[in-house]
């Protein structure tokens, strides 16, 4: 399994998301993280946070087409699991969120740049959890 190097798709991607979370913040007072996000939408309790949750999530959904507007092509996309896997982990990723109080973009992109104490030991986490896995993945199961 081998993984492209991106580095300036890369950039750009953080660097729009890293926008989105400072327009957020400023425009609404919020915290861009995509799980929170989300589940306010899922397990929705104030109405009034209902609206820009749509409009972030359906604002999400048209950036394949944009993509392919601007190069003229998508990019490959191999899935090399079955759908129940995908789910299996979607489920997964979600209690795992649940857990540590948000995700990567919520610890990782807005609660690091606020100096969150439970950001600093949330990313460092995530990212010893996610080298493991690779790991694990690569060489000891897919060998």
């Amino acid at each position: 399994m081998e993984t492209t190097f991106t580095p300036l798709q890369s950039l750009g991607g953080g660097a729009l998301i890293g926008f989105a979370a400072v327009l957020l913040m400023l425009g609404l007072g919020r915290i861009f993280g995509a799980t929170g996000i989300l589940s306010g939408l899922v397990f929705f309790e104030n109405r009034e946070e209902l609206s820009w949750r749509v409009a972030l999530v359906i604002g999400m959904i048209p950036a394949p087409v944009l993509l392919f507007a601007v190069t003229g092509s998508m990019p490959a996309l191999t899935i090399p699991v079955s759908p129940v896997m995908i789910v299996i982990g979607g489920i997964i990723v979600g209690l795992g969120a649940s857990l540590g109080s948000g995700c990567t973009s919520g610890h990782g992109v807005c609660g690091l740049s606020r100096f969150s104490v439970r950001s600093l030991v949330a990313v460092p986490t995530f990212m010893v959890t996610a080298t493991i896995t690779v790991f694990l993945i690569r060489h000891v199961i897919g060998s």
